[in-house]
Formats: structure tokens, sequence, C-alpha cells
């Protein structure tokens, strides 16, 4: 068991070009990413995104819950299986958590999001909306169960696979060095980009909390790329390259937990060596993810599957989402392009853009409303494009197991 906050030393890998000209590749790519969508668009990408992504991380912890259930838990449409439930719940309570790390950087632009005190409130944030059967771990030893407590940092020691964390009674110094030396004003060029990949597994490694650490160490990589700003992330996230990944996530992971092997690995108790290797794998992840999201969003695609949805439920080869399994008219490829090209839309354009009749055209809009396909703040206002899961894995292709 580790004592002294020295012990995870490098907090940063050394002596790689090849790390920093990946980090340099992550940082141009992103710049097109998403860049042709109005901004509205993208938004509704984002919201969609959330919901990805709580699929994704949960996944990598064993919890799977299908982007259809997360979707109806989102209306309050619960499964009767109290398992079921209780992981619906928990996909609910990481969108949450992401949208309110959102609003708090916004609120806090110098925050820090590698402070102690913003890593203790992204687990109290996530594990008060938790259901209570999922705030237990078991000793798998002893057999006892214990409660994990929302933001407490963990009293009991920890060993994962073949890493011990450091002492319980020396967590407030690990994590004081952790958040010095993750300072955002610390690190300039492609350095805080490479420091956010580096963190990611130095916080798994201090393993903070009795449960929820994996979880809470993405949602804080989340943080990270905001605060950067990597302009762009949401529209991609870095969980789903993880989960598909997984094996060799985990590998990863692991494998930087070795101690330095020799006089040329670095200074530190840590191997240099198999943190440029873990940070290599994350920063690649990155530009992986990166890339897959720039072809799913590119406009003439995207406008090509919006025509092919709409045929392919005109000739019912597509069952309809509601129950009146109603197909849709042709028109409605006209109304769905010309919102994902401006954003949101008056009720009364769209009509005129489909060059429907009045009442066919308002009861083809108002099919449209019901089944998700747009979404409006208020009964007669503007429309923009809604991505039910039912059609965004039609639209995005692979984001998803179907």
């Amino acid at each position: 068991m580790y004592k002294n906050v020295s012990a995870m030393e490098p907090l940063l890998p050394s002596g790689s070009p090849e790390l920093e000209d990946l980090a340099r590749e992550v940082v141009s790519q992103r710049a097109a990413l998403g860049g042709q969508l109005h901004p509205i668009t993208q938004r509704s990408i984002v919201e969609l995104l959330r919901l990805i992504n709580s699929y994704y991380s949960n996944l990598i912890e064993g919890h799977s819950t299908h982007p259809v259930d997360i979707e109806r838990a989102m209306r309050e449409e619960y499964s009767d299986d109290p398992a079921k439930r209780d992981l619906q719940m928990e996909s609910l309570a990481h969108i949450k958590c992401q949208r309110e790390i959102e609003a708090r950087l916004q609120g806090n632009p110098a925050l820090n999001p590698a402070d102690r005190n913003f890593i203790v409130w992204l687990h109290r944030n996530f594990y008060e909306q938790m259901p209570p059967e999922l705030r237990q771990v078991k000793n798998k030893d002893t057999g006892e169960v214990l409660e994990v407590i929302p933001g407490e940092v963990r009293q009991h020691e920890a060993q994962v696979a073949l890493h011990y964390g450091p002492l319980a009674k020396h967590l407030g110094a690990f994590l004081d060095r952790f958040a010095s030396a993750y300072a955002p004003e610390k690190h300039h060029g492609v350095m805080p980009l490479i420091a956010a990949a580096a963190s990611h597994h130095r916080l798994m490694w201090i393993h903070p909390f009795l449960d929820g650490n994996g979880r809470v160490a993405r949602l804080f990589t989340d943080a990270c790329f905001l605060m950067l700003p990597l302009r762009g992330y949401g529209l991609w996230n870095v969980s789903r390259g993880l989960a598909r990944q997984r094996t060799d996530y985990m590998a990863a992971l692991s494998q930087a937990d070795a101690k330095r092997r020799n006089d040329y690995d670095g200074r530190g108790n840590l191997s240099n060596e198999t943190l440029v290797a873990f940070c290599r794998f994350f920063l690649s992840t990155c530009l992986d993810q990166i890339d897959f999201m720039e072809g799913l969003l590119r406009l003439d695609g995207l406008l090509e599957r919006i025509k092919g949805y709409v045929s392919m439920r005109e000739a019912k080869l597509i069952a309809a989402p509601t129950p009146r399994d109603q197909p849709l008219k042709s028109e409605a490829a006209y109304m769905l392009q010309e919102i994902l090209l401006r954003g949101e839309v008056g009720r009364g354009e769209v009509i005129r853009v489909s060059g429907m009749a009045e009442r066919t055209g308002r009861m083809l809009l108002s099919q449209l409303l019901d089944e998700g396909l747009l979404v409006s703040d208020t009964p007669k206002g503007a429309v923009r494009l809604g991505l039910p899961t039912h059609v965004a894995g039609l639209l995005f292709p692979d984001l998803y197991p179907a």
C-alpha cells in the first residue's frame, strides 16, 4: 500500500515526440467535426450522444442498458424487472451528471477539473441519483456488504486485480498532488491533452472511492476535454471507443500500473514507458472516434440517409414507432432535410417547403412530432430535428448495437 504521493510519479509522460504528434492530430482533426451542420442541429446530436455515452460508459462496467431502454426511462417508462429498472436509473444518473458538468463548467470557466472538490462532487452527483441496490459493494474476501456513500472518499483499502491503491488515510494527500499536477494553467501547447490522457489513468490508480471509480474517471475526462476546450467534443465521445476495445482498455490501464523497470524508464516510482503507451492508446481511441463521427456527420450523407429512411417508411419496410403503424409520405424527407440544414423552422414554413396543401401538410407535420422526429418547445412554436433511438440507428449507422 502506498503512503507517499511520490509513488504515483511520473504524472506526465516524457520523451515521446510520437505522442505529441498524435495529440496534435487529435486537436487538428476535431476542428472540422460537424462544421457543416447548423448549431441547433449539432445540439440535437449532442443530446443523443449523451444517451449513447451513458450506454457505453456503463457497459464498460458490465452494466448493459440498451439505448432504447434508456430512452424509455427518460420518458419515465421503466421496466417491471427491478434489476433492469435499476440499470435504467443508473443510465439516467449518468446523463444528468453529464448535463450538470457542462452547466458547472460554463458557470465557472476557471475551474480545475482535477481539484479534489470537483472530483468528489462528480461522485456525489452521480451516486445520489443511483438506486439503493447499486450503492452497495460486497467484499469478495469477507462477504461484508458496504454502502457506497455519495461523495465520500473511501475509508477502506482497495485492491483492483494486482494493483493496491494508496492507503485510505493518505488519499487526501494523493488527491491534492493530483490537483496540483493536472491544473489546466500548468500545461501549454498539446500538453493539456496529453495531461488529460495521463490523468485518466492516474485517477483510476488512486482509486479514491469505494465504487464508481471508472465512471467518475470517464466523467472527469469529459470535463477535462470540455475545459481545454476540445472543440467538437460532445459530437464525439471517448467512452464509445473505450467500450468497443474494453479488453485493450483494461489491459492498458493495468500495464500503466507497472513500476519503473530500469534507469531508462523515467524518474518516478511508476513506469514512464507504460504511461506513454497508455496515453498513446487513449489518444488513438480519441482519434478513431473523431474519424468515425466525422464520417457520420457529413452533410451529404446525412441528407441521403434521411431520404432513405423516409423511403423505407413509405414502402412499409420499416415499422412506425407508434401503434397506428402509419407510413410516412415522401414529402416528409423535404421537411426533415430543410430542418436539418436550418436548425429550427417555423411550422408554416415547414409546410410550404413540403409542397403539400395546408391540411395534409399539417397532418404530416403532426405525425413527425408524434413520432419524435421533430420536437418543439411550445405547441405552436418552431420545430427542430429530434433524434429518437428508433431512427438514430439508421441515420447514424453503427453508433450503437441494433
